[in-house]
């Protein structure tokens, strides 16, 4: 029953803080959305930074289990379309931590140094994806293009939520789609004649 009470407050806080936004959600509307007492709240977790701590502990294991890079073989164009799908599933869903990702990391070290951690593998997953694109002949690229590029997917996947929010965008959904595509538009250039047209046809089929 503990355990079950434990997860209902995570599962409430997660969507309260996503739907209203962490700052404007309090242990007390919490407590009030699930019709418990603050003090059972407190018996579970001792503060709102103690719930976001054990609420980014699922995200980063949704994170890590995204960043997986395919075994035994050369990445293609799906690899990566899945692998941006699968990363912005997870952003959508703890958005919030995107939102107000400065806020968050400016008053926790820990969550500070455990999301640098996941930037930093997330940094080296998308340089090792696109040099093995050159790799495999799909994309041309010098070192520095190489690098240039990979900084950028990291950059605009990080904060493409909070540009969309920023230029009053209202479907948060169709902005991730958006977000993908961005991506992905990102090594166009790069790419083999083929392998672009292969990209222009997948954007097409994705937007329809």
């Amino acid at each position: 029953m503990a355990r079950q009470t434990r997860q209902r407050i995570l599962d409430t806080s997660l969507a309260m803080f996503n739907a209203q936004g962490e700052p404007n959600v309090t242990t007390n509307h919490i407590a009030d959305e699930l019709e418990i007492s603050p003090g059972n709240l407190y018996y579970h977790f001792r503060n709102k930074d103690d719930i976001i701590e054990h609420l980014f502990t699922g995200y980063e294991a949704r994170m890590d289990a995204a960043l997986t890079a395919p075994q035994g073989r050369l990445p293609g164009l799906e690899d990566i379309w899945l692998q941006l799908h699968l990363v912005f599933e997870c952003i959508w869903d703890y958005r919030f931590l995107y939102r107000d990702l400065v806020d968050i990391l400016s008053r926790n070290r820990r969550l500070r140094l455990r999301f640098a951690r996941i930037l930093k593998r997330a940094d080296e997953q998308a340089h090792a994806v696109l040099r093995g694109l050159v790799q495999a002949g799909v994309m041309r690229a010098s070192a520095d293009e190489l690098h240039a590029a990979a900084t950028n997917v990291l950059v605009v996947a990080t904060f493409w939520l909070n540009y969309a929010a920023a230029r009053g965008d209202r479907d948060e959904q169709a902005s991730i789609r958006d977000g993908i595509v961005q991506v992905m538009m990102l090594i166009a250039p790069f790419l083999r004649d083929a392998e672009r047209v292969h990209l222009n046809t997948l954007v097409r089929a994705y937007l329809d």
